[in-house]
């Protein structure tokens, strides 16, 4: 397995302790780039890939994404047929 797909298997089973770091590797893998939207932009963060834009929150003091973010990176990803 390489670790794309088991980034998308761990992802795919929700689990509470995905960390940014883990989404930020995946979305690399299908391309996206990181852009922090300006100085005032705070702890939002944009993947970019042509069209496609998905947002995030940066987490913090843990680095751990909260469950509905987890969820709704999984929705979004199957909306664009990533995964």
């Amino acid at each position: 397995m390489t670790k794309k797909s088991k980034l998308i298997t761990r992802l795919l089973s929700c689990p509470k302790d995905f960390s940014y770091d883990e989404a930020k590797t995946l979305l690399g893998h299908f391309g996206f780039t990181e852009n922090n939207k300006g100085r005032m932009s705070g702890s939002r963060v944009e993947f970019i890939k042509d069209n496609d834009t998905i947002l995030l929150h940066k987490p913090h003091p843990t680095a751990e994404l909260k469950t509905y973010q987890v969820k709704q990176l999984i929705e979004v990803l199957k909306s664009l047929n990533y995964i």
